[in-house]
């Protein structure tokens, strides 16, 4: 009987502690992963930044040459029209590229040759 109530005794502290929590998968994984990716993008982010800096030094002295190719680069979209309207470039044996149109060109009324005072059509 001693020995019944000894190991009662010292069995009692054992059930007096709680169960330990187990922290829930949904939530925990979650935190870690986003932890996770929060130091992935940190370290990119630290590694990125001289050349980021140098990439803006770099665009902010083009600004000016960029605004004067702004109105050209315009003129240029165009009369390209859509890239789906054209095949691969083809590269020619004397190193010519050569850009296909497939589709044939409509042209808009705004870009057709407008006749002079006297009829004349200057191409």
């Amino acid at each position: 009987m001693r020995l019944v109530l000894a190991l009662c005794l010292l069995a009692a502290p054992a059930f007096a502690e709680d169960a330990p929590t187990v922290p829930k998968a949904k939530d925990e994984g979650f935190s870690l992963m986003e932890e996770g990716m929060k130091l992935v993008m940190r370290g990119m982010m630290n590694e990125m930044q001289p050349a980021l800096d140098e990439m803006g030094k770099a665009l902010s002295e083009m600004e000016p040459h960029l605004k004067e190719l702004g109105p050209k680069l315009q003129q240029l979209i165009t009369l390209i029209d859509d890239i789906k309207n054209y095949d691969a470039p083809v590269m020619l044996p004397n190193g010519d590229i050569l850009i296909r149109r497939n589709a044939p060109l409509v042209p808009r009324p705004e870009t057709l040759p407008q006749p002079g005072p006297n009829g004349e059509i200057e191409l």
